[in-house]
C-alpha cells in the first residue's frame, strides 16, 4: 500500500511545523558582519600596493619586459606563429 500526502506550505510554515529553529536573525547578523568586513577590506585596498605584492619585479623595467615577453610568446603560440620575426 502506498500513501501520498501533499503538504502545501511556505518555507517558514514548514520550518515551524517540523519544529526547526528560526535562524533568520542569526543569518542577518552574520551577513551584516561579513558585509562590514568586506567594505573595510575594499576601502583599505590600494591598487598600487596590490600590484607590488603580486608582481614584485614589476617595479623594475626587467619585470615589465619579462611580462611583455611572456605575453608575446603566449600570443604567438596561440596564433600559430611559434617564433618571433627577425
Amino acid at each position: 500500500m502506498k500513501i501520498t500526502i501533499d503538504f502545501d506550505a511556505t518555507p517558514d510554515e514548514a520550518r515551524r511545523f517540523f519544529g526547526l529553529p528560526d535562524i533568520a536573525p542569526m543569518q542577518d547578523a552574520l551577513v551584516k558582519d561579513m558585509t562590514e568586513q568586506m567594505q573595510k577590506t575594499l576601502q583599505a585596498m590600494d591598487a598600487e600596493a596590490l600590484w607590488r605584492q603580486w608582481m614584485p619585479a614589476a617595479g623594475s623595467g626587467a619585470g615589465v619586459d619579462a611580462m611583455r615577453s611572456f605575453w608575446d610568446q603566449a600570443m604567438r603560440s596561440t596564433m600559430g606563429g611559434g617564433k618571433p620575426k627577425a
